[in-house]
């Protein structure tokens, strides 16, 4: 696998947004379907007509769609069917609950739902009046033969509405989470608050505890096929819901005894670490006991411990930090995946509706739907799959989170802001896609420009889901081999666009990794042209001039057929003219091709070309500044 990074109401009448793939092109043009959401709600998953790709390129900002370059593998995309988020379902008549569910689950019918993390026990979202474990036994009191452990409290409404979702959806991934282990293992006696007991049986019944919670749901028909031991194994605030604090020498203790226990009870189940924010909330390390260390590299550290060995890798929350983090431990651990697996849609106590929904779109657009895909997480997982009209019914914690659907005062069932982001990923990527390479030139911390994340499914079609972060209508191009098709985005709107197998270009690209840029002059941060991020630029940060040139040592002679020169999101930052030399020590040049720029993304065509050097010569003038965002090499 090549792994070279390429610089967001459900009434009596269900919309039905169907996902079949476009008919393969054969001899005609082929087309890429497309869905659009916009912030002011006039379109929501609206299928618009279909885009023709035409032969040749744009002057356009241009997406360039690799889909012979693969990262991850994905799992799925979706939410928490937690306590609340049931008996809000629950409290509809069946067929409205059906309907609704209906919505989130089917593949075509609705967004096709694919992934579903469940706590394991009580968390904030429980309807019910007190908190609840699996095994709750009186205060004082042990068990240490788990004699006590039971399901049933979830088998009422959890249980049936997991089930029915399987069946909607039979790719369906499901996670566990505890929010506390049971009140007797803890130093606290509360699900409340406290740590995990240091005792070597408490380990162990801990771990029992989780198998015991695997087979359970199995046998009621749910399989678990991933397993963290805490939620947010850092928050040691006492939010008036379980939770407890469990450094990474407890977290290791407890995955050691689980993870023998697990491979010979469940095979399919695999143990993810941490379940936490991209970096330590400061509130975490404030809240860090005298004399504790506030483990602000607590992924690596797991991975780096003898627990490591029984990891997939690491479940990562939206609270602290930056989707760049989870880059940062996949660059440091290859061999371990990542997940996405918390994030809710919140507002202030004065936001009117329309704020929510603009500001929730936007930024679980930029944020989650590709920032965490672009940095290599295997599923995108939000937090309530469902709550009522109050941001409930909840028991401690968080008063004004939203879900992917609202149950209305007036008995109405509505779709939020998070229900088309987690839409325009799950209901195009199916469980098994690849993450492909593709040009990107927005920020999650926003930068006003397009932004995208492409997937090739297992039947060969491709998904580009586009971002404009831009409160105003941006037209850009997307190109895949040597085909490609210009659109226009409303502000802040996010689409997908389909297309069936059969566009894929002959070149390979040639990987970059400790390529270096010079320039002349200096300019802006030349290393940024082969950083193989869209989003940075190498800027002459002057306007255009003849004799101005980027020069890049590939590190070693490398072989070539294309060199393409992208200027990015920065429209008009082109060279108006531009000669391409190349060289094998850096001193000698040979002139390989020159032409008059017409936009921002030029391909340079070359016969079979042998360099480790080359350089990009201006040749022209203009008040604007000279710009290169990514510039890659292709044989």
């Amino acid at each position: 696998m090549r792994r070279r990074a390429f610089g967001a109401a459900v009434g009596a009448a269900l919309l039905i947004l169907t996902t079949a793939p476009a008919q393969a092109h054969g001899g005609r043009a082929p087309r890429a379907r497309v869905w659009v959401t916009t912030v002011d709600r006039a379109e929501q998953l609206h299928e618009r007509a279909p885009v023709t790709f035409a032969r040749g390129g744009s002057p356009e900002t241009t997406i360039t769609v690799d889909p012979g370059t693969r990262y991850q593998r994905m799992d799925g995309f979706g939410a928490s069917l937690t306590d609340s988020a049931a008996s809000v379902l629950h409290r509809l008549g069946p067929a409205a609950r059906e309907r609704a569910m209906r919505s989130l689950f089917d593949p075509r019918e609705g967004i096709g739902v694919s992934f579903l993390r469940q706590p394991i026990g009580s968390s904030d979202f429980t309807a019910t009046p007190a908190h609840y474990s699996y095994d709750d036994v009186p205060a004082g009191e042990t068990d240490f033969a788990l004699r006590h452990f039971s399901i049933e409290h979830d088998r009422a409404q959890i249980l049936p509405l997991l089930r029915r979702a399987r069946q909607l959806n039979p790719q369906l991934t499901i996670m566990g989470t505890p929010w506390s282990p049971p009140a007797w293992m803890k130093t606290s006696g509360s699900l409340i608050g406290g740590h995990l007991l240091d005792d070597p049986r408490i380990y162990d019944a801990y771990a029992r505890y989780l198998v015991r919670y695997v087979q359970a749901y199995a046998r009621a028909g749910v399989p678990i096929d991933y397993l963290t031991v805490q939620n947010e194994p850092q928050n040691r605030h006492d939010g008036g819901y379980p939770g407890a604090a469990v450094p990474v020498g407890q977290a290791a203790k407890v995955i050691e005894a689980l993870g023998p226990m697990l491979r010979r009870a469940s095979p399919r189940t695999r143990i993810l670490g941490y379940d936490h924010n991209w970096a330590t909330h400061p509130g975490d390390v404030a809240t860090t006991p005298p004399g504790e260390d506030p483990e602000t590299d607590y992924p690596y550290r797991l991975l780096d411990s003898p627990a490591g060995r029984w990891l997939a890798g690491t479940a990562y929350h939206c609270y602290s930090g930056d989707p760049s983090a989870q880059t940062a431990l996949h660059e440091a651990y290859p061999d371990k995946g990542i997940w996405f697996t918390e994030c809710s849609g919140s507002h202030g106590p004065n936001d009117t509706p329309e704020q929510i929904f603009r500001g929730t779109l936007t930024w679980h657009a930029r944020t989650l739907a590709i920032g965490t895909t672009r940095n290599w997480a295997k599923s995108v997982v939000n937090w309530n799959i469902a709550l009522d009209s109050t941001g409930g019914p909840h028991l401690g914690g968080c008063g004004t989170c939203t879900g992917l659907l609202t149950l209305q005062a007036d008995g109405s069932v509505t779709r939020d802001a998070e229900y088309f982001t987690i839409g325009h990923l799950a209901k195009f990527v199916r469980p098994g896609a690849y993450r492909v390479a593709s040009t990107s030139f927005g920020t999650t911390g926003w930068n006003g420009q397009i932004m995208d994340v492409a997937f090739r499914n297992p039947d060969g079609s491709t998904a580009l889901i586009v971002h404009n972060e831009n409160d105003d209508p941006r037209t850009f191009a997307v190109a895949v081999g040597g085909h490609s098709f210009e659109y226009t985005l409303p502000g802040g709107a996010l689409a997908t666009f389909t297309w069936p197998s059969g566009l894929a270009g002959d070149l390979d690209p040639v990987p970059l990794e400790g390529a270096t840029a010079t320039a002349s002059p200096v300019g802006e941060t030349p290393a940024a042209a082969v950083d193989g991020d869209g989003a940075t630029r190498g800027s002459s940060g002057a306007p255009q001039e003849p004799g101005q040139f980027l020069q890049v040592d590939l590190g070693r002679i490398q072989r070539m057929r294309r060199v393409a020169i992208d200027s990015g999101g920065n429209t008009g930052d082109y060279a108006r003219g531009w000669a391409l030399s190349a060289g094998t020590d850096g001193a000698g040049w040979r002139l390989l091709a020159r032409g008059v720029g017409a936009g921002q993304l030029t391909n340079v065509d070359l016969p079979p070309t042998r360099a480790r050097y080359l350089r990009v010569t201006s040749t022209g003038s203009s008040p604007s500044w000279w710009s290169i965002a990514d510039l890659r090499v292709y044989r």
